[in-house]
């Protein structure tokens, strides 16, 4: 009686796999094509979504920082420069560094999640400190390593935490 049912269970497994839509086929190669490791991937490939994860960081950080060029006083004889980065603004780029961090670490190795995640933003913030003039300028090189570094410890954090979920080690 158990063989009868160990063959009928089997039989059936091999049915529902034979019936198996093709757009259910389909699918399975895109996800594996969004979700498998880089390293094991064609070079084309594997710089194109390296390439398009940069440029979705430095996109991110230009819509939710954009910057005032004036950098004028608020009123006349004012030390404080005007500034449209808003606290929502600052929270949206660290979910989207958060989210690229974790899609990045869990996909490729760490050293290009950071370089990917942090590279645009901090590149991007260089030249708009840079671009100040000099007489506010003395302290900008400090906060951008600070600013920098947390960028950085953030996203090593949250990459290394994806990489917990990976089957094997790329």
């Amino acid at each position: 009686m158990t063989a009868k049912s160990t063959h009928t269970s089997a039989s059936a497994t091999a049915t529902a796999s034979e019936t198996e839509t093709p757009a259910a086929a389909a699918r399975a190669p895109m996800a594996a094509n969004l979700l498998g490791q880089l390293p094991a991937r064609p070079p084309l490939g594997r710089w194109t979504t390296r390439a398009a994860g940069a440029g979705v960081m430095a996109a991110a950080y230009l819509l939710c920082l954009p910057w005032d060029l004036r950098n004028r006083p608020e009123t006349p004889g004012a030390i404080n420069e005007t500034s449209p980065v808003t606290a929502l603004g600052i929270t949206g780029l660290a979910v989207s560094m958060l989210v690229l961090a974790a899609y990045f670490g869990f996909r490729d190795r760490l050293g290009w999640a950071l370089l990917i995640v942090v590279g645009p933003p901090a590149t991007l913030m260089y030249v708009s400190f840079d671009s100040h003039p000099e007489p506010d300028a003395a302290v900008w090189p400090v906060a951008w390593a600070f600013f920098v570094l947390v960028m950085g410890a953030g996203v090593l954090a949250v990459a290394g935490f994806a990489r917990l979920f990976r089957d094997s080690e790329g």
